[in-house]
């Protein structure tokens, strides 16, 4: 069923639209600006119904604020009002309302709408779905990365959770390549995506392939001797696949593992922390490959003792 936010300070008019629609959706209620934006970006709704005369902060502020954020810019707003002048329906459509509802209400023209823009907003995550997966490991590919990665590590800056960076990099790639074939290597990928998500599967877990042989993930929260000894273990996993890497090279195919974790601020650059996680991969390879380097918020680097 899909979700369906409305943001009214009105209990009575929240409670109709709620009851006009509640067969069909999964209806939240917010009572506030501020309690509307907080649940808007968990991003779990397809549509917002958004009351434009509001205390505090109004309709169109939110709006604003929404269309800031990039977990809910794409998430269309139906805006709920009496005012019926030209414009201010000019202004909502401006700052990216899909629509306008006015007051009262007339429930089949409220279900016409509403189901109209879910389905206009289901199909178009669909595409926008298969744009951001990599077609070969069918984990998030680099697109996706580039606008989670932002979102996420503002989210952190401002809960001030820890937020770790780890890269992973399938150790002489090209020599397997080769060796093997590139219908073998496409194997390989796969099974090292496959193996390093199947590890990463909560809801603040997240895995992208970076290009090439080379993996990104990241994770909110934890402690970074635990992100740090889970790295271990991924890395450990992938060896026991043992899959068949060149005799002069290796006996099996391995990741080299690098990652950082940091609390980080408002005014911290997210670049500046995955350059970090860049040089410890890099360090993981040149120390041997085959293990996990880490930088953590000791603000000192810790090597796999193998």
């Amino acid at each position: 069923m899909e979700k369906i936010l409305i943001v009214d300070d009105s209990v009575t008019q929240a409670a109709k639209l709620k009851s006009i629609l509640e067969d069909e959706y999964e209806v939240t209620v917010a009572q506030t600006a501020i309690e509307g934006l907080s649940f808007a970006s968990t991003g779990k709704f397809s549509l917002i119904l958004l009351d434009v005369v509001m205390p505090e902060m109004d309709g169109f502020m939110l709006l604003k604020k929404l269309q800031e954020e990039i977990i809910t810019q794409s998430v269309p707003v139906i805006l709920i009002t009496s005012l019926s002048d030209i414009e201010n329906e000019q202004h909502g459509f401006m700052l990216g309302a899909v629509d306008y509802i006015t007051k009262p209400f007339h429930p089949v023209i409220v279900k016409a709408r509403v189901n109209t823009h879910v389905k206009l907003y289901g199909y178009r995550k669909q595409v926008e779905e298969q744009s951001m997966t990599d077609q070969l490991t069918g984990i998030a590919n680099r697109r996706q990365y580039d606008l989670y990665s932002v979102a996420k590590w503002k989210e952190a800056a401002r809960l001030q959770v820890p937020f770790s960076i780890f890269m992973f990099d399938i150790d002489h790639f090209k020599a397997y390549n080769d060796t093997f074939g590139h219908p073998a290597g496409d194997k390989v990928i796969e099974l090292v995506a496959k193996t390093i998500s199947h590890h990463l599967r909560r809801t603040m877990d997240f895995v992208a392939r970076y290009g090439g042989e080379e993996f990104i993930a990241i994770i909110l929260g934890g402690t970074p001797q635990n992100i740090f000894g889970h790295m271990k273990k991924i890395r450990k996993n992938i060896e026991k696949l043992q899959i068949p890497h060149a005799a002069s090279v290796s006996e099996w195919v391995t990741v080299s593992i690098g990652g950082v974790t940091v609390t980080p601020r408002l005014s911290d650059d997210y670049n500046t922390y995955l350059k970090i996680a860049d040089t410890m991969l890099y360090d993981a390879k040149h120390f041997g490959r085959n293990q996990v380097v880490w930088y953590g918020d000791d603000r000192k680097q810790w090597k796999e003792k193998k």
